[in-house]
């Protein structure tokens, strides 16, 4: 029981972790390009992801190279997606988008994982992009091309975390996201070099700040999954959007409106329908659902 507890814990200050993120990549918008951004999320972020490596001992060594770079690269677009989308859209928004992954992912999985998947699902995820109509809200003067970076970065992020399923038969997380960072960074690399913009020292601190809130996040989300079970940890998920919302407030003065929290209420109801359906018919795919910023 007390293990629970501390799992809790653990989950929700990485959900908080990962909002901190976002809430700086939004700030740093104002300063840089998108790709410097991502860049830096990468660099700073490996090195919290080294001390995941020391304190479990995961082996650096793969045998699947190939499959973490094509990972990195449709993780590159997705970050871009995102990353883009939180500079011009408010935090809650994109928040609510991004679980628009966890449908795109029960679909995909029928054609790439042969998982079956029945009715019930089908109308939680039918019902789920009802939700993200609602947040969209296409053929209004709020509806723009902008709106749509989430949505394209949940694809995006959907298949990276099928790749990511083929990988962890092969390599621990914590091998899979040092791959990730690593790549990540070189495919940047040269983007940033022809388009840098030098930071002053309290730029420094914020992307600093900004890699290290990643890769703490997933520290923290790594050693919650080892202390309890994915059904008990998966609702706090959701808390992102509180969180966001809460922050979107203090740091940017944004004020959901009517809609937005609608959306969000039916979209959080689906995904977790989803999952909810996946672990009573004692599928496994649900544990890669839980997480939906975990590249």
């Amino acid at each position: 029981m007390k293990n629970n507890y501390i799992a809790i814990s653990l989950k929700i200050l990485s959900v908080i972790f990962f909002v901190l993120m976002d809430v700086l990549i939004k700030k740093l918008s104002t300063d840089f390009n998108t790709f410097q951004i991502v860049f830096f999320r990468c660099f700073f972020g490996i090195f919290p992801v080294f001390v995941m490596i020391y304190i479990t001992k995961a082996p650096l060594t793969t045998s699947k190279v190939n499959l973490h770079l094509l990972r990195a690269i449709i993780a590159c677009l997705a970050m871009f997606c995102f990353f883009k989308a939180f500079g011009i859209l408010p935090l809650a928004d994109v928040s609510s988008i991004s679980f628009a992954s966890i449908m795109i992912i029960t679909i995909l999985a029928i054609f790439i994982l042969n998982e079956k998947v029945g009715p019930r699902r089908w109308i939680a995820i039918f019902f789920g992009f009802v939700g993200v109509l609602v947040v969209f809200r296409p053929g209004t003067s709020l509806f723009s091309f902008y709106s749509l970076l989430p949505l394209i970065g949940a694809v995006a992020l959907s298949f990276a975390v099928i790749t990511m399923k083929k990988l962890l038969s092969y390599d621990s997380p914590p091998t899979c996201s040092f791959y990730l960072h690593a790549f990540v960074t070189l495919i940047y690399l040269p983007f940033v070099i022809f388009n840098w913009t030098q930071p002053t020292l309290f730029l420094w601190m914020l992307l600093i700040a900004m890699g290290f809130c990643g890769g703490i996040a997933q520290i923290l989300l790594t050693n919650a999954y080892k202390l309890s079970e994915v059904n008990l940890l998966q609702p706090f998920d959701y808390t992102a959007i509180i969180w966001a919302i809460t922050f979107g407030l203090i740091f940017f003065n944004d004020y959901p409106d009517r809609f937005v929290i609608i959306g969000s209420i039916v979209i959080v109801i689906s995904t977790y329908y989803i999952i909810y359906r996946e672990a009573k018919v004692g599928q496994n795919l649900n544990s890669l659902k839980t997480n939906n910023r975990q590249i």
